[in-house]
């Protein structure tokens, strides 16, 4: 059984639990996946499978990737090509099709997805930190203060000052799967996820 799969963040919602709870939750169109190609640790030196997600138009295609996927069998374009460790590749087979069904309701899961990007920061709004006097004639409420050691005269790497705030790989751990609906291929997560609505996420079996 394939370990992860890869979906598209559709966005939140609700449910009520059996005890009246409420618990807000992630939709995410999960597969269908085709498998692409099957690599093994006697041709590659490890064991993996490369799974294609999402339609794609026929012209947005290089040659290599439209020659991969018709070597392939899959007969159809795929928007993104993403390989998946397994330890045995033996029940895989090329243009396979993998659904959402592969995980179970409560299955502990992580999931990564890109954060969105918030363009060029400051400190307050990028690292937290305390905004400075609003009264008696102070013009920058907002400013960073000393750039730091005047001894060695440079400021020392990994300084938290002003700069690009998101678009990170960010990995949510201590999520599980609250529903599975996989005539649709949706899967209901537990808590939120990373990304804008409609961004590319992984679903990966395990976690806390």
């Amino acid at each position: 059984m394939l370990p992860a799969i890869l979906g598209t963040k559709i966005g939140m919602t609700h449910l009520f639990n059996e005890d009246g709870k409420m618990v807000p939750v992630t939709v995410i169109q999960a597969g269908p996946v085709y498998v692409t190609q099957i690599k093994t640790a006697e041709t590659d030196g490890y064991s993996a499978v490369q799974v294609g997600f999402g339609d794609a138009k026929e012209k947005s295609l290089t040659w290599p990737k439209f020659g991969h996927l018709k070597k392939s069998g899959v007969g159809k374009n795929l928007r993104t090509l993403k390989e998946i460790r397994v330890d045995d590749t033996n029940e895989f087979e090329l243009g396979q099709e993998i659904t959402a069904d592969i995980f179970e309701e409560g299955e502990k899961i992580v999931v990564t997805g890109t954060s969105k990007g918030r363009g060029f920061a400051g400190g307050v709004k990028r690292y937290h930190f305390s905004g400075q006097h609003m009264t008696h004639g102070y013009m920058t409420h907002r400013r960073p203060l000393s750039n730091g050691a005047t001894g060695p005269q440079r400021v020392f790497k990994g300084s938290r000052r002003p700069g690009h705030m998101g678009h990170e790989t960010v990995s949510q751990k201590g999520l599980k799967v609250v529903k599975v609906d996989a005539e649709r291929n949706l899967i209901l997560v537990s808590g939120s996820v990373a990304g804008p609505n409609g961004g590319l996420v992984i679903i990966k079996k395990g976690g806390k």
